[in-house]
């Protein structure tokens, strides 16, 4: 089964099991996937920062995107990591694909493309145009992000820069 359409159908699935009268309106939490996607877009990382709560907690954990080390905020290391991603693709675009709100949170599935201009994961350069996917849960309160779950696809990342 295609894993967006497996995180789209279990988002759905719990949204409809949770009552609205757990706080905010669906569609207040989904402005938060697009003001994700429309800050890296603008390459805004203080207002991409500003999405993440003080006491964020990122629960991804890959070779590409480790846990923070004890005492080291997560919104730090995400903010960093995703700096680092403008940095190597400097013309990215990020686009919502596909998302599902929920009072407590969003499900969404990203689409990102641009140029390989600058290091990136470790690579030189290349000039070779990416396009790669992510699919996020995030859990959000008072219109901000509090919690991280999610897919990236890294390993397509390096295929199209080492090939």
């Amino acid at each position: 089964m295609d894993r967006r359409l497996l995180m789209t159908t279990a988002a759905l699935a719990a949204s409809s099991a949770i009552p609205s009268a757990f706080g905010q309106d669906s569609g207040a939490t989904r402005s938060v996937a697009d003001r994700f996607a429309a800050a890296l877009s603008a390459h805004d990382i203080a207002a991409f920062a500003a999405l993440f709560a003080e006491d964020y907690v990122n629960h991804q954990m890959s070779a590409a995107a480790p846990r923070s080390p004890p005492g080291e905020p997560s919104k730090r290391l995400t903010v960093d990591f995703f700096a680092a991603r403008l940095a190597g693709i400097p013309d990215l675009q990020v686009v919502v694909e596909a998302a599902l709100a929920a009072p407590f949170g969003v499900a969404a599935s990203f689409v990102y493309t641009g140029t390989h201009s600058g290091p990136l994961m470790g690579v030189a350069p290349t000039g070779r145009h990416l396009r790669f996917t992510s699919c996020d849960i995030f859990r959000v309160s008072g219109g901000r992000i509090v919690e991280h779950w999610g897919m990236g696809d890294i390993a397509g990342v390096l295929a199209q820069i080492r090939s």
